[in-house]
């Protein structure tokens, strides 16, 4: 599997810039497709975690559960800490800076305590060293605390599976076509998005990759659930959509 050279940006902490709007969202679905390789946990099974994963926190990137995100890796410890990844579970979990953690980011400034544990599904190691890779979120989940033993970050953490209800599923079904509706009017684009793909990873991927802050795509990882994150996330679309211009 090799990574769209369109979706990897060679500066900044993260590879994904499809610029224009509907690229942006082209990227995102295209990458919801993305299989996880075999592995101990899969996007499709992921109820657990082990007790303590190693962390990647970044100012601007938040990872939602079934999607699929492209990550650049350049910095020492983080190279070390995929370089470890893919000799065990290939296991990594996102998190998101706090404001105001450049007076400290060489250090383990302030994260949010809710994140999402990704598996590495693509990996591709550069002469230099870095590492261009494609994370697939599994399971959301929260740090309840911080291993101090490698250079990298490592978190003790519980997972928060999001499976929703028989009863919910049919709500959830009404929701992603709404959202699918809101998405045109915002990008001002069809976004195509295949039928067979599951509710919750069509909503979980607008989430992540629409052009929201990253504050907003916290706020929305942090709801209960994904019809939560469904309506919250609609809201969020027609206040956008219907803004003066």
């Amino acid at each position: 599997l090799h990574v769209s050279r369109n979706c990897i940006s060679q500066r900044g902490r993260i590879g994904y810039n499809c610029a224009m709007k509907a690229k942006r969202l082209a990227c995102a679905i295209w990458f919801v497709g993305l299989l996880s390789v075999p592995g101990s946990l899969s996007a499709q099974s992921a109820t657990t975690l082990p007790a303590v994963i190693p962390i990647f926190p970044l100012p601007d990137v938040v990872l939602f559960p079934d999607v699929s995100q492209p990550l650049h890796i350049f910095e020492p410890r983080y190279r070390a800490m995929v370089a470890d990844a893919l000799k065990g579970d290939r296991l990594i979990g996102m998190v998101l800076l706090r404001p105001g953690y450049e007076a400290d980011y060489e250090g383990r400034p302030p994260i949010y305590p809710i994140g999402s544990a990704g598996v590495i599904t693509a990996a591709e190691e550069l002469p230099d060293g870095r590492f261009n890779i494609v994370l697939r979120g599994v399971v959301k989940f929260r740090v309840t605390g911080e291993d101090q033993s490698r250079p990298y970050r490592l978190a003790q953490v519980n997972a928060i599976p999001e499976p929703p209800a028989d009863q919910e599923k049919i709500v959830l079904h009404g929701l992603r076509q709404r959202l699918e509706t809101l998405a045109a009017e915002f990008l001002g684009v069809e976004p195509r998005i295949p039928p067979e793909i599951a509710d919750g990873e069509v909503i979980n991927a607008l989430a992540q990759h629409l052009d929201l802050s990253a504050m907003e795509r916290q706020a929305l990882l942090e709801r209960q659930g994904v019809v939560s994150r469904s309506q919250a996330l609609i809201d969020l679309l027609e206040m956008k959509v219907n803004a003066p211009r």
